[in-house]
C-alpha cells in the first residue's frame, strides 16, 4: 500500500449514462440553487470557447506547481472522465497546457477542472476543450511530485470525491454524489418549470412573482 501522498487508487466506474443524459441540459445555476447554493466552483472560469462539460471525475491532488502527477493520471483516465485536479489555486506554474490537453482529447476525456494555471490558452480555444481553471501563466510545471490519484479534493472550495459527476457551463462547475441524482434532478425540474413559466409571464406582460415564492396580499 502507497503511503499517503502517493496514494494511486483505482478509479470508481463511470457515471450510467442515463444520470448523465438527465443532467445534460442543466443549467449549473439551476442545479446550485438546489443544493442550497453551497456547492460548486467560485473563481474557476472557462478557457474554451462555448459548450458544455458533463462526466465523471477523476481526482489528482498534485504538489503546486507540479503535474508529475497528472501525467500518471493519463495511464488510467477514460473517454468520459473529467480530470479535476487539486493544485492548491497556485497560480506560479502551469499545470496543463496545449500537449496535454490534446492527449486528453484524443482519449476522449470530457474536459479539465484545475485549481491552478493553465497555458497555450489560445489552444484550448481553437479546440473548444471544455477546461475550467483559475487562472493563466506561460511558466510550464515542474514534474517532481508528490501527488495522489482518486483521493478526496478540495477545489476552488468543493469537496470532490472520485466519481462524483462533474458539470460545467458558461457560470461555472458543480460536482455532485452520483447517489444524489434523482433526488436533485426532481428538484432541478420544479425549478425548470417555474421558471419557464415566469419568463412566459414576462413576455406576456403579466407581472408574476410567484417564482420567488412571494405570497399574494389578501
Amino acid at each position: 500500500m502507497s503511503p499517503i501522498g502517493h496514494r494511486i487508487n483505482p478509479s470508481a466506474p463511470p457515471v450510467p449514462a442515463a444520470i448523465l443524459d438527465d443532467f445534460r441540459d442543466a443549467a449549473v445555476a439551476v442545479i446550485s440553487d438546489n443544493m442550497n447554493r453551497l456547492h460548486g466552483s467560485k473563481s474557476l472560469r472557462p478557457y474554451h470557447r462555448s459548450g458544455r462539460l458533463i462526466g465523471t471525475a477523476v481526482t489528482v491532488k498534485t504538489r503546486p506547481g507540479d503535474n508529475q502527477t497528472l501525467h500518471k493520471a493519463y495511464e488510467i483516465l477514460r473517454a468520459g472522465d473529467v480530470l479535476v485536479v487539486d493544485g492548491s489555486g497556485d497560480l506560479a506554474q502551469a499545470l496543463v497546457g496545449e500537449i496535454m490537453m490534446s492527449r486528453a482529447k484524443a482519449i476522449g476525456v470530457a474536459g479539465f477542472v484545475i485549481d491552478g494555471a493553465i497555458r497555450d490558452v489560445d489552444a484550448f480555444v481553437k479546440a473548444d476543450f471544455p477546461c475550467y481553471a483559475r487562472g493563466v501563466t506561460h511558466r510550464g510545471p515542474y514534474k517532481s511530485g508528490p501527488g495522489e490519484i482518486n483521493v478526496p479534493v478540495s477545489v476552488d472550495g468543493m469537496v470532490v470525491m472520485p466519481g462524483d459527476v462533474v458539470i460545467g457551463d458558461a457560470d461555472g462547475v458543480v460536482t455532485f454524489d452520483r447517489a444524489e441524482a434523482a433526488e436533485l434532478l426532481a428538484l432541478v425540474r420544479k425549478q425548470e418549470a417555474r421558471e419557464a413559466d415566469a419568463l412566459k409571464a414576462i413576455a406576456e406582460g403579466r407581472l408574476d412573482n410567484a417564482y420567488i415564492g412571494v405570497a399574494k396580499a389578501p
